[in-house]
């Protein structure tokens, strides 16, 4: 096994899932590495199999045209262009149970997974006011929603921390 290319926005993809141990071949490389990306890929192309070596170096992405994340939360209008593209195009994408967004602040964001129980009760105001204004929704709709979640019980939570604030950021669906 190889160590794993390190990603800038998805900073543990073993942990949340994305990535997992494997001895199947990379149809981009044709190698062997040790891990493959279990995540969803956008392309025209049927792909299977790809390694994280080949999503983090832009290989899989120039000879597939993939992607691997479906949308980025474009209210901050002021997000770079070179951090989109990594994100779209050289980082692992995240499962969810409808389309993942990746949810940005402070122009920035970190995916750090499904977020546990203790995440969400231990929510700063700004994190649930955050949430509110991001989903047009009140403290009631928090506390019946996010406050209530439970992992694996029909509702997905997410959690993103902004790069520069810290602030922690949550993400949500429903099947």
């Amino acid at each position: 096994m190889s160590t794993l290319p390190t990603f800038t926005y998805h900073p543990d993809p073993i942990a949340t899932g994305a990535i997992e141990p494997s001895e199947l071949a990379c149809e981009c490389c044709g190698q062997s590495r040790g891990f493959v990306y279990v995540g969803s890929t956008y392309s025209v192309h049927e792909v299977e199999t790809i390694c994280p070596w080949c999503i983090a170096d832009g290989s899989a992405h120039a000879k597939f045209d993939a992607e691997f994340s479906d949308d980025i939360d474009d209210s901050d209008a002021d997000i770079a262009p070179h951090i989109i593209d990594e994100i779209l195009h050289r980082t692992p994408g995240y499962e969810c149970w409808q389309s993942e967004t990746w949810l940005t602040h402070c122009n920035d964001v970190w995916f750090h997974g499904d977020a546990s129980i203790e995440d969400v009760s231990n929510a700063s105001e700004a994190s649930k006011e955050w949430w509110m204004a991001k989903n047009r929704e009140s403290k009631l709709d928090w506390d019946s929603c996010i406050g209530e979640y439970e992992p694996d019980c029909g509702m997905g939570v997410y959690k993103f921390v902004c790069r520069h604030c810290g602030l922690v950021l949550f993400g949500w669906d429903a099947c």
